[in-house]
């Protein structure tokens, strides 16, 4: 039986036509049987060749969610809190750590902890409501009392906020656990910028009171809602920080990012940021000088670049240099500088000279983008320099400085310049230095860290004459810049400047909703500035931005801080993998 069924499986499965193709094979001559062979694999190869390019045009390379990007970045964080980040690296890790109830996306605001909001008529209340199933990164639920509890805290003149001035003149209240209700004194068109604030855990920050609050530890190791969330922080022997690791939050409101994990390295200076991109250290890096810019492109590096809604100027002290006061002295100092050499040096083209308050583009028909006067001559300037100085009764001494005598004292028209001393800053203020004492004014350059300068220098208003920069928001305003309001530190009035007429002119510009009649007001403001001469204003530079090659899904779009480039990191990748076309996500 055993015997019967074995002939009948071996019957049914043999193969006759291989066993054909066999005996015909053995029965070839050695010529016929290599022709046979070259044939089988000519076909075979064709065949496969055939199916690989069938099934390479039926697949499509997409994003995969995993890797890591590295970034270094210039100083040390001491405040990763939305409302006492003050320096780029606090800025950030701030951007990447929070989430506000509205985010900037495609040069708008949209939605982000918040499912919808509502402004009444009058433009004077504004009311928010929540997504459901909130978290921050410890799985704590947020709810309105975090809202609220972040403005409020905004708002403590205590902590010297540099967002306070946003917030000032603002009620807030919780109508339910989703709803809060803010309601202003007068209408401001801008207000829905401030809203992009990072909201503060309450449950973390609520028993920390007002005087601990700068020093708290989670300024440090922050818990927010954004779409990274601390991993780990390396520290060096110090103790002092030395890179963050952070990694993609499951419950992000814009999905969980893509790229896994995070590493922020920090650098003193744009030096040793440089180093670290080419030996590899970091991937990637922001605000670099014109200067690294070129070399990284003539070795092939990828950079992005974008313009920024900034302003770099010089910003007198007279409170501090009385020499300053005198507005003969500072009309000089614009005749003499030479703004458009310093963009061709400086930036290597990568920038507009200006000579307003006002970033090129924002306000239409300014004065945002002049130059130097056409037919801007060195020696004609020089000279008109000159005999406004003397007409003003300044003379020069024999070491070639001007001076004035008094009643008291011989005053010499001398002052120093702090800037950071970033590559860029210090150059500029170099040629400054130059270009001044050509016209017999002898100026020291002071340069130091950022985070230095931030902190001992600008903060404590302590420079005759500060080189800086100031970023204008997305919507124009420069109440914080120019207010009188605004002149001590947290205000960012760096000039100290004061003026009846402008502080009526913001005011009144802050009120309205027109944007015609807005940009009006700021069309006055601008003209009543440039008049006082508060400041130099030099350039406005391009935001550069070098990224690796291999990152994918990266757009910079419009942004108006560099901390900006980060909006739509959710959507960057590093890893990719390929699928069947019908299986590819839809764009």
């Amino acid at each position: 039986m055993k015997e019967k069924i074995k002939h009948i499986f071996s019957k049914r499965f043999s193969i006759p036509k291989a066993r054909i193709i066999e005996e015909a094979v053995a029965r070839f001559t050695l010529t016929e049987k290599v022709i046979f062979y070259t044939l089988s694999v000519i076909l075979f190869l064709g065949a496969g060749s055939a199916l690989y390019r069938l099934n390479q045009e039926f697949m499509v390379e997409v994003p995969s969610r995993g890797g890591t990007f590295s970034e270094g970045v210039i100083g040390l964080p001491r405040f990763i809190n939305p409302i006492l980040a003050i320096s780029d690296a606090d800025r950030d890790l701030t951007a990447l750590v929070y989430s506000g109830l509205l985010k900037a996306a495609g040069g708008t605001l949209v939605p982000d902890l918040a499912e919808s909001y509502s402004i009444s008529p009058d433009g004077l209340t504004y009311t928010f409501t929540l997504k459901p199933k909130l978290t921050f990164h410890d799985k704590t639920p947020i709810t309105a009392d975090d809202v609220v509890f972040t403005i409020e805290k905004a708002q403590d003149p205590s902590l010297k906020s540099p967002k306070r001035p946003n917030w000032e003149g603002v009620s807030v209240e919780k109508v339910d656990d989703r709803q809060i209700k803010m309601v202003l004194k007068q209408p401001y068109s801008p207000f829905v910028e401030n809203l992009t604030l990072g909201i503060l855990p309450k449950h973390i920050w609520s028993s920390i009171g007002s005087e601990e609050f700068p020093f708290g530890q989670f300024n440090i190791e922050p818990v927010g809602s954004g779409p990274y969330k601390l991993k780990s922080i390396s520290r060096n022997g110090s103790g002092i920080p030395v890179y963050y690791q952070l990694e993609a939050f499951d419950a992000y409101t814009f999905g969980k990012p893509l790229i896994n994990n995070l590493v922020i390295k920090f650098f003193q200076n744009n030096g040793a940021l440089g180093a670290a991109y080419e030996n590899g250290n970091v991937g990637s890096m922001a605000n670099i000088s014109p200067q690294q810019a070129g070399s990284i492109k003539a070795a092939g590096g990828r950079i992005e670049r974008t313009p920024l809604p900034r302003i770099f100027a010089v910003f007198f002290n007279e409170n501090r240099a009385p020499v300053l006061a005198s507005k003969e002295v500072r009309q000089a100092l614009e005749q003499a500088t030479d703004k458009q050499a310093i963009v061709e040096s400086v930036l290597k083209g990568e920038g507009i000279a200006i000579s307003s308050p006002i970033p090129p583009g924002l306000l239409p028909s300014a004065a945002s983008a002049d130059e130097n006067p056409p037919g801007w001559n060195e020696t004609e300037q020089i000279a008109a320099a000159k005999k406004t100085l003397e007409n003003a009764k300044w003379k020069l001494n024999d070491a070639g400085v001007y001076e004035k005598k008094n009643k008291k004292e011989t005053i010499t028209l001398s002052f120093a310049i702090s800037t950071s001393n970033a590559p860029e800053l210090k150059a500029a203020a170099l040629m400054l230095q130059a270009m001044w004492r050509k016209i017999g004014v002898s100026v020291e350059v002071k340069t130091s860290d950022i985070g230095e300068l931030n902190q001992n220098v600008i903060r404590t208003r302590k420079y005759d004459a500060l080189l800086f920069g100031e970023i204008i928001g997305r919507d124009l305003d420069l109440f914080a810049f120019w207010h009188s309001s605004q002149r001590n530190d947290p205000g960012l009035n760096i000039a100290l400047y004061t003026n009846s007429k402008t502080d009526k002119l913001l005011d009144d510009a802050r009120a309205l909703t027109d944007r015609d009649k807005r940009l009006e007001k700021y069309r006055a403001l601008e003209q009543e500035i440039r008049s006082d001469i508060p400041a130099i204003f030099i350039y406005s530079p391009d935001f550069l931005y070098v990224v690796p090659k291999t990152l994918g899904g990266f757009t910079l779009g419009h942004i108006t801080v560099p901390a900006e480039r980060f909006l739509d990191i959710e959507k960057w990748y590093v890893e990719t993998e390929k699928v069947w076309k019908i299986f590819a996500p839809k764009q």
